[in-house]
């Protein structure tokens, strides 16, 4: 066995710059280069008992001008006849000594001749002088190695060299699939490194700097133990590589590593390492796949373990880890992240508290490590561009025997949204836990999912303040919890617990929601309406995410599509319950509660339910995501809605004791509101009685149609209407009315004609027949055409039908009289003015 020993030698102008290997010889003035053999000689001297005493011979690397020049040098002459042990290697370099040259220097005894192969010397060289051994470079090892011509040319060169040396030694074998290459070969022996460390770690390791150590007195002793030196290590350009299935060679490169050691604790069976210190380290961190990534190390010796096996008393010990600034490089290909993190010391330590605002909560309580390095983040998280800043706890605390939660605090921003939180670690090396103080806000819930992955819906502007705790488990599935959080969604206040747990075959979503006051317009964006507050930001920041959805100008229903592709990234069971809801400052709602359930991109809300005007609406949504296009399904009930309560603005309403009732069963296929009804089938049921009608109340509400066909047909005047009744059926999109009727104290209404929703056009003929002696003015019956953008309405031409047609002819509709009957309360008895004309139409 030899040991080659190895000085780095730096430049005369320049202390911190090495000078390479193959620029050292030309580098070097011979002066220089024979205090360089005179040091690592003397070196070798210190450690002669070990060398002798396991029969291990050392090397000296030298050129051959160099060495001629020792010969002149005695004290070198002198060591060399203490060291017999030792050999010098002559570098391949084309000043290479002549034999004759050489005859007269038996004082260096055998020679090695070294990196052959590296072109300064030809074959001549091995004729020319007697060699003990040759060693092949390991350049020329690694090309030959490549092709089955290769290797064969490999072993036939081994074989010549064979003839004029002991044995071939091949360099620099850093593998094992290198070291099963070399053993078939007619090689002697192969030079290898740090070949422990490497199989151990399965991976590459090397030390391609200098490597030393200092003795020197700890001044913080006391006493005797003062006396006592203690090592300091130092190594340099040391890399650590990636695991063989991961391409990128270099895992973590430190330029260098300091470290202390306690001798007197050895007495104790103890390795006690006061500190370490990383100098400006490089990491790069990898994953390929949830199961191959590179901070996984499967040590070779962790299957060797004897559970029997005796414990060898020895402990381990470390204080300290500390490193100057540093740079972790992420490239995570199942999250999508390319990142650059900057690591910097705070210069003092923070405690947890300061930073976090909170002490550290639960079983971790008082144990958070305090903060001692500053982070800064730029790059991509899953496609979308990240920058933030942070602040984590030191080294020890990653360990997982550590008796400190590991602390982190960040504020990281991605495009409009944004997401701070400090908290603590479990177990951080094996990601055990978290326990967060976690804060999200943005333009839109939408946007996290490029964030968080965790799939909501758009919104208006929002900000949320809770408490996230999390148990990683990468087999069984991860769960999240985000508790007791607090928040806006536009102007609404949303308070709850939520649950994400990451199960096969996909994640879900649980949990309850609670607002106090909800904003019926934040709810817009659900179904496609970019209302409420902030509607400008919601509507560009689905734009900023691809979504090129334009509502058309001449339209009216909504064309924004739902997003079915991302229903079935997850699953949701959600229960949402809203206390008190505004509608424009005026419509009273209140009460509303929902469960949402999402399974396989099968979207349900059943029931939705809430007050309103001192009634209540019942539903069922279903709408099938998983199905191309979408198909949807609604289930509405309206029951006894106060007409007094539906326009609280309206004065003369106040004293209608009035009420409306319905029904809606609706079907339809598209991926949008406009495209569901502009497909729908189904039915549409309404039933109004004892309320009130004039122009005025037109134009309040706003409808300048209404408020032409009022005036047409009562003038000026208030007109209290009896019943209103409107049975209606849809088919393709399609709305044509079984009934639409009005009776009131002046006059009996019947429309007909149809309503398309595809198109949103409007195909209506409006007929009113006066009643008693009170006659109307209107010769001609009225028509609404047009769009719903923008109706238009006016006189047909041709006289009324004659009086009575229109009683005669509702008093055919027995069948849909009767559905409508069904919407009347069995408790309203007689005071229904619609049991009486619907009761009529049955006769």
């Amino acid at each position: 066995m030899a040991v080659e020993l190895l000085t780095v030698v730096t430049h005369p102008a320049e202390a911190e710059v090495r000078i390479p290997p193959d620029r050292y010889f030309s580098s070097i003035p011979s002066r220089q280069r024979i205090a360089v053999v005179e040091e690592q000689l003397r070196l070798l001297e210190a450690w002669e008992q070990t060398f002798i005493g396991h029969n291990i011979l050392a090397s000296v690397n030298v050129d051959g001008p160099t060495l001629i020049a020792m010969k002149q040098h005695q004290p070198i002459l002198d060591l060399i006849a203490k060291l017999p042990w030792v050999r010098f290697e002559l570098v391949e370099h084309i000043n290479l000594p002549q034999s004759a040259t050489l005859a007269g220097m038996h004082e260096f005894g055998p020679l090695w001749l070294d990196d052959f192969g590296t072109g300064l010397a030809n074959f001549s060289a091995l004729s020319e002088v007697r060699y003990d051994y040759i060693k092949v470079a390991r350049e020329l090892f690694i090309m030959l190695r490549k092709s089955d011509e290769g290797r064969n040319l490999f072993t036939m060169l081994l074989q010549l060299m064979n003839r004029y040396c002991k044995g071939v030694i091949v360099e620099g074998i850093e593998t094992v699939e290198e070291w099963r290459d070399v053993q078939p070969s007619p090689a002697y022996a192969a030079q290898v490194r740090q070949t422990g460390i490497r199989r151990e770690l399965n991976r590459p390791f090397a030390i391609r700097g200098d490597l030393g150590i200092v003795w020197e007195r700890n001044k913080d002793e006391s006493g005797w133990r003062s006396w006592v030196p203690w090592p300091h290590v130092h190594a340099e350009d040391i890399l650590l590589g990636n695991p063989p299935d991961i391409p990128e060679v270099t895992m973590v490169h430190l330029p260098r590593v300091e470290a202390t050691l306690a001798p007197l604790s050895l007495l104790t069976k103890t390795v006690y390492i006061p500190w370490i210190k990383l100098v400006e380290p490089d990491v790069r961190i990898i994953r390929l796949s949830a199961k191959n990534n590179n901070w996984t190390f499967n040590l070779a010796s962790s299957g060797d373990n004897d559970p029997n096996q005796k414990s060898s008393g020895w402990s381990f010990r470390l204080d300290n880890i500390l490193f100057d600034k540093g740079r972790i490089a992420v490239d995570d290909k199942v999250t999508k992240a390319d990142l650059t993190i900057l690591v910097d010391p705070l210069g003092k330590p923070l405690p947890f508290s300061e930073v976090s605002g909170q002490k550290p909560q639960g079983k971790d309580a008082a144990k958070a490590a305090d903060y001692v390095f500053g982070l800064k983040v730029n790059g991509r998280y899953n496609g979308q561009p990240v920058e933030g800043s942070g602040k984590i706890g030191g080294m020890l605390a990653l360990r997982s025997e550590s008796d400190s939660a590991f602390p982190v605090q960040a504020d990281v921003r991605s495009g409009t949204s944004r997401v701070a939180f400090a908290g603590t670690v479990n177990d951080p090396m094996k990601m055990g836990g978290v326990d967060l103080r976690l804060k999200f806000s943005g333009d839109s819930l939408g946007n996290l999912y490029a964030l968080t992955g965790v799939l909501l819906p758009d919104t208006p502007p929002f900000e949320t303040d809770g408490h996230l705790l999390a148990k990683i488990d990468t087999e069984k599935g991860s769960v999240f919890r985000y508790q007791d959080f607090n928040g806006r969604i536009g102007d609404s206040d949303i308070h709850g617990s939520l649950t994400y747990s990451q199960g096969k075959p996909r994640p879900k979503l649980e949990g309850d929601l609670v607002s106090k006051q909800l904003r019926l317009a934040d709810l817009g964006p659900l179904i496609g309406v970019d209302s409420g507050k902030g509607a400008e930001k919601t509507k560009k920041a689905k734009q900023q995410r691809g979504d090129t959805t334009v509502q058309p100008a001449d339209k009216v229903l909504p064309y924004d599509r739902f997003e079915t592709d991302k229903w079935n990234v997850m699953d949701a069971d959600v229960r949402f319950k809203g206390q008190r809801i505004e509608h424009s400052g005026t419509l009273p709602l209140s009460d509303l509660t929902t469960h949402v359930i999402l399974k396989n991109a099968d979207l349900r809300l059943q029931p939705l339910k809430f007050g309103m005007a001192g009634g209540s609406i019942n539903a069922n949504i279903h709408l099938e995501g998983d199905k191309k296009p979408m198909q949807g399904k609604a289930d509405i009930q309206a029951r006894r809605l106060q007409l007094k309560q539906l326009m609280p603005k309206v004065e003369s309403m106040q004293k209608t004791l009035g009420e409306l009732n319905g029904d809606a069963n609706l079907s339809g296929r598209g991926n949008s509101v406009a495209a569901l009804l502009g497909t729908s089938n189904g039915s549409l049921k309404l039933l109004m009685n004892d309320g009130l009608i004039s122009r005025n109340l037109m134009e309040i509400v706003g409808l300048n149609v209404g408020n032409y066909i009022v005036g047409k047909i009562f003038g000026d005047d208030e007109v209290r209407i009896n019943c209103a009744a409107a049975n209606l059926d849809l088919r393709n999109g399609i709305a044509t009315p079984r009934i639409f009727a009005f009776d009131t104290e002046n006059a009996l209404i019947n429309v007909t004609g149809s309503t398309n929703f595809a198109s949103e056009r409007l195909d209506l003929t409006i007929d009113p027949e006066s009643k008693g002696i009170r006659i109307i003015t209107l010769r001609s019956p009225l028509y609404v055409r047009g769009t719903f953008k923008s109706p238009d309405a006016g006189v047909k031409p041709g006289p009324l039908i004659i009086r009575g047609a229109v009683a005669a002819a509702l008093a055919t509709l027995v069948t849909p009289a009767a559905a409508l009957a069904a919407l009347i309360s069995p408790s309203e008895g007689s005071e229904n003015q619609c049991r009486t004309i619907l009761g009529q139409m049955k006769k």
